[in-house]
């Protein structure tokens, strides 16, 4: 029988294992139909259980509309946020609740914390499944803080040492354009937008942006004090994409002007190697639950990574952060 959220708030000496894991809780019957009255006077416990654990499941619920999910974002962490400075396509649902990125269902999403190529986040992301795909489109989780114990000493002290630098150049009619990037219009506003907030911007020939930022590699939790890895080098990375693609834009266009890379913060390429052992610990890290209609996923999104696997059939998952 899946514990009670009391249960895992008074259980809080679980083994190593159980902590990479999120918590998952069953919600009583008679509470299904309305998730913010059943946050309640459990909001606290909620909150302390999520700082220990760095995800929690709730399952039970019936499937929400999104303005009923907007509503217990808002019930149990605040004012939602935008989605700015963004690095993949998503469409506004309702208030500030948005799809989950719309990649193409053959394709995964790596595992990485949201924004973490940003120099600001959000501290918690929350996950509600609306209708789960016939087969696989799992959210995969990551603890962040065992993938940092899982990479090689001296591959995390180097990254931890010399950050991450992030190059985007935004080109068009080759992924995000810079508009939908900063949902802005205006260069100038754009070039006020980088310089307050330390990215080095370069307006190119035919309208191209290239943005550059180095930013950390690890992080240490404000409130538990832990350090995790937090960042999208893996991601950014040429190599993230798939051999084919990489080759035919790699014949056209330089390492510094792809749609996104990512070097060490000196500008040193990152070898091959390297980016290998940093997938290989998300995939030791790994842990993915089936999506059940109703299902809410809530992350601290420090404490845990999350991506996409493929599925068929018809997916919808929507996304509030706060």
């Amino acid at each position: 029988m899946t514990p009670s959220l009391n249960q895992m708030v008074t259980a809080m000496a679980a083994n190593e294992a159980e902590l990479s894991r999120p918590a998952i809780l069953e919600i009583e019957p008679d509470s299904k139909h309305d998730p913010v009255r059943w946050l309640g006077e459990r909001k606290a416990q909620l909150n302390q259980l999520l700082l220990k654990r760095g995800a929690v499941l709730l399952k039970g619920f019936d499937p929400l509309t999104p303005e009923k999910f907007e509503a217990f974002i808002g019930a149990a962490s605040g004012e939602l946020l935008l989605y700015k400075n963004r690095s993949t396509p998503r469409s506004l649902v309702q208030g500030r609740v948005y799809t989950s990125t719309e990649y193409p269902p053959d394709q995964v999403i790596p595992l990485h914390n949201e924004n973490s190529y940003t120099h600001e986040w959000p501290q918690k992301i929350y996950f509600t499944c609306l209708t789960a795909a016939e087969t696989g489109g799992e959210t995969p989780l990551a603890d962040s803080r065992r993938v940092l114990s899982l990479l090689p000493v001296d591959l995390a002290e180097k990254f931890e040492q010399l950050g991450v630098m992030y190059i985007r150049t935004f080109t068009p009619g080759l992924g995000l354009t810079w508009q939908e990037t900063f949902q802005m219009t205006d260069r100038i506003q754009v070039q006020k937008y980088c310089q307050k907030n330390g990215i080095q911007a370069e307006w190119l020939s035919e309208g191209r942006l290239r943005i550059k930022q180095v930013l950390q590699a690890v992080l240490t939790h404000p409130v538990t004090k832990e350090r995790v890895w937090f960042n999208q080098a893996h991601l950014f990375h040429v190599t993230a994409l798939e051999q084919e693609v990489r080759q035919e834009i790699g014949r056209d266009i330089a390492a510094d002007e792809l749609p996104r890379n990512a070097f060490f913060g000196n500008g040193e390429e990152i070898r091959a190697n390297d980016l290998q052992a940093i997938r290989e610990s998300y995939a030791a890290a790994e842990y993915k639950e089936p999506w059940r209609e109703g299902d809410i996923l809530v992350l601290d999104n420090i404490l845990f990574a999350h991506g996409r696997r493929p599925y068929s059939g018809y997916r919808r998952v929507i996304v509030g952060m706060t």
